[in-house]
């Protein structure tokens, strides 16, 4: 997670806390005015305002239900942002969990990835190892049968030498002809 998002995650916390410090705040004060109102109202029977004064008080309690309705509004107002700022904050959380989740099975990944590469690594070179094998046999095979073979190359031509044997003469190239006259065979 960010530092960003750390603080934009404080800074909404903050507000949120400062948003229903607000609303109890003003839900105090609506108990109070309707404490107060229900008190003026019910508990004084012998209230009973006189026809000069019930236009005040008419505009006084149309005043104050206006502020009592303005008042219900803003605490509506900020419940719905309270609700609102909740969800935000539920959504980051499920974002910073999903991160923190993603970011712990890369870093299993990351640390698996040493032997993973040698496992693979090793199932490629087994092949390899195996035909290196196989030649490297395949290679001694042919350097004894070399030996064998040119052991009795020297045997039979020791005795052929000895034994009068002509050897077989090859053309020589054309260059060599005319430097070199071909010895004839007797």
């Amino acid at each position: 997670m960010s530092q960003s998002d750390t603080s934009n995650i404080q800074a909404l916390s903050t507000e949120v806390s400062q948003l229903r410090q607000e609303l109890q705040l003003r839900d105090q004060l609506v108990q109070q005015l309707s404490q107060e109102l229900f008190r003026l109202v019910k508990g004084n029977t012998s209230f009973m305002p006189q026809k000069t004064e019930s236009e005040v008080d008419t505009k006084q309690l149309q005043a104050l239900q206006e502020q009592l309705q303005a008042v219900e509004q803003q605490v509506t107002f900020y419940q719905e942002q309270i609700t609102a700022r909740d969800a935000e904050i539920y959504q980051l959380r499920q974002t910073v969990q999903e991160l923190t989740d993603r970011s712990r099975m890369l870093e299993q990944v990351v640390q698996e990835l040493p032997q993973i590469y040698r496992r693979k690594f090793e199932e490629r070179m087994a092949p390899v190892r195996e035909k290196v094998a196989i030649l490297q046999r395949e290679n001694r095979q042919l350097q004894a049968e070399l030996q064998s073979v040119s052991y009795r190359l020297a045997l039979k031509s020791r005795n052929a030498n000895h034994s009068g044997i002509d050897l077989p003469s090859f053309p020589r190239p054309a260059s060599e002809e005319t430097s070199i006259s071909p010895v004839p065979n007797s």
